[in-house]
């Protein structure tokens, strides 16, 4: 059962990555805009424009690796690992764990009991990247959207 579904837009005419996040009325829930800094470093902002969260890069490791930071205060991260064919990316935080396809196009994220918190899809074709991400409870919502950011910013440090 999906509670929220989100569509996360990657704008295309920017200087750092930016990003506009829509419910499925249309409505802008959730704005995403990039900060200079060493690495990627994204700024999440709520639909009345206060700062919600924060996906950091952490450049001196060896594969991307994202802390993730909520109203402030760290909550884990998340973290590429070395596979030679389907990529695995260890989450930190929640005991939730991350499970994709190869092209890192199609994933979900579930919890140590298998139950789905959401699952997330790249809409191919598009001018920008654009994500459908379907979420079982609301209040996953941040987190989820962090998780996608940060693999869509990994993607982009591996040159994919």
């Amino acid at each position: 059962m999906i509670f929220l579904q989100l569509l996360l837009k990657q704008r295309m005419f920017s200087w750092f990555d930016s990003y506009d996040i829509y419910d499925e009325d249309g409505n802008t829930v959730f704005q995403v805009k990039g900060r200079l800094s060493w690495g990627h470093c994204l700024e999440i902002f709520d639909s009345e424009g206060s700062h919600v969260g924060t996906v950091k890069e952490e450049v001196l490791a060896f594969f991307p690796r994202f802390a993730l930071y909520a109203f402030g205060d760290y909550i884990g991260e998340i973290k590429k690992e070395f596979t030679l064919f389907k990529p695995v990316f260890t989450l930190n935080c929640n005991d939730w764990t991350v499970q994709g396809d190869w092209l890192e196009w199609d994933y979900q994220v579930v919890t140590r009991s298998g139950a789905v918190i959401m699952q997330t899809s790249k809409k191919p074709f598009q001018w920008a990247d654009t994500y459908v991400i379907d979420i079982v409870r609301q209040e996953d919502a941040l987190l989820s959207l962090m998780i996608v950011l940060a693999i869509d910013a990994a993607k982009c440090s591996s040159g994919n």
